[in-house]
């Protein structure tokens, strides 16, 4: 985008891609993250890359990201081809227009996350030297898959020591975060000094929100039979979207931010993709609105 706008799009199943994308690009989405749910399986991706190149082209959009989400460390069960997903996914990133490759690190199963940090070390160091010499770069999604410090079968970047101790195991510049809002939210972190701090290291965004019920934590806790926390599409949660986007551009920000929909619990079924334009729409006030020419 001119100006240094952050484009606003959204996450598309990368199987479905192809058929999905010419159906929703009239919305004015600008951007498409393409995701694998633990392996990309017999898609070509030589192909589906030139044929969804070629589809966002004509609405002058991108392809932001592409991403597989597994677990690499223990290629356990039907994560047995996670880790080769990655590979091909850095390999052919250049293909679909993009230099970002996204997903979970994994972890070792049910097991604290230092435990799982020498593991990752071994398989992001090489990953991430593999993307270095194609000039891509790896980012890791804030999500905690419902697991904790202590334990979990997903992901370990969900926490920022589990950050510091990531970024010190593989020390190069091309590793990262793709960071929302909402995976912060749920443990109850304010995302807004997070970001601050950690923008530097931010090279993608998903745009998520969510709800918190601060009456519920202050009557029943966070452990109790109540739900205290909702995800939410922007726009219908508690997140200042301007701040977020006017500190993303204060640190020269050139990534996008991809609604990750299918997840709000009011705007769902046959609203789903209302909540999601409506999103898109939000997202694009929140970030200014349209470019206006200052005049000469």
């Amino acid at each position: 985008m001119r100006h240094n706008f952050p484009r606003i799009g959204t996450l598309v199943g990368g199987v479905d891609a192809v058929r999905v994308i010419p159906q929703i690009s009239k919305h004015g989405f600008e951007s498409y993250s393409l995701t694998f749910w633990q392996t990309t399986g017999e898609v070509d991706l030589v192909e589906t890359g030139k044929r969804v190149s070629d589809i966002v082209a004509e609405s002058g959009a991108i392809i932001s990201a592409i991403g597989v989400f597994g677990n690499p460390l223990t290629g356990a069960g039907d994560n047995k081809d996670t880790l080769a997903s990655w590979e091909r996914l850095i390999d052919h990133a250049h293909l679909f227009g993009t230099d970002i490759v996204n997903g979970f690190t994994g972890r070792i199963t049910d097991r604290p996350i230092d435990e799982s940090i020498p593991k990752f070390k071994e398989v992001f160091g090489e990953l991430t030297r593999r993307a270095a010499d194609k000039g891509v770069r790896i980012a890791f999604e804030n999500c905690d898959m419902g697991g904790t410090w202590q334990t979990g079968d997903w992901n370990i970047a969900h926490n920022p020591t589990a950050w510091e101790m990531m970024f010190n195991a593989v020390p190069l510049d091309n590793i990262g975060l793709e960071w929302e809002p909402c995976h912060q939210m749920v443990s109850l972190i304010d995302p807004i000094p997070q970001l601050r701090k950690w923008v530097n290291k931010v090279f993608h965004v998903h745009g998520k929100d969510a709800t918190i019920a601060w009456d519920i934590v202050k009557e029943y806790g966070v452990h109790g039979p109540k739900d205290f926390v909702w995800h939410r599409t922007p726009g219908f949660g508690d997140s200042n979207w301007t701040d977020i986007i006017t500190i993303l551009r204060q640190a020269g920000y050139q990534g996008t931010i991809d609604i990750e929909g299918w997840h709000d619990p009011v705007y769902k079924d046959e609203l789903e993709m209302t909540g999601q334009v409506h999103a898109l729409n939000y997202l694009k006030r929140c970030r200014g609105g349209d470019f206006v020419p200052n005049p000469a």
